[in-house]
């Protein structure tokens, strides 16, 4: 099912979870677990995926991606092959389809797993 992402992430190896992060949880919500970005960081929580992208040359400016596991519809996983060095999870949400890359350092498994926990313990 070949269809243009509206995002693409790039996670890398599994980070503690930010500080500043902790600031953007809800009542009864809990980070459980980050991962290094390109340029920062995504955190599962209890809840959902945030990811936080540094903007700019110095990186000042944040944008922060929000993504309730309750919207996603559908994921697929894919580790990683021979001369493929790059694992992927895809996303079908309400919002749109959503690429997420794996580095050499995240866990495909692990992710999938935690995605899976996280939708269907949300529905």
């Amino acid at each position: 099912m070949e269809t243009n992402a509206i995002l693409s992430w790039t996670l890398q190896q599994e980070i503690p979870v930010p500080e500043d992060v902790q600031t953007l949880l809800a009542q009864g919500e809990q980070a459980i677990t980050s991962f290094k970005t390109v340029r920062d960081s995504a955190t599962f929580t209890t809840k959902r995926l945030i990811v936080r992208d540094a903007q700019g040359l110095t990186g000042k400016k944040v944008e922060i991606y929000s993504l309730p596991y309750s919207s996603i519809l559908m994921w697929s996983s894919e580790n990683a092959g021979t001369l493929d060095w790059n694992s992927e999870l895809e996303l079908w949400t309400k919002a749109g389809h959503i690429k997420v890359k794996l580095a050499k350092g995240a866990d495909v498994r692990r992710i999938d797993s935690l995605i899976a926990w996280a939708v269907l313990n949300a529905h």
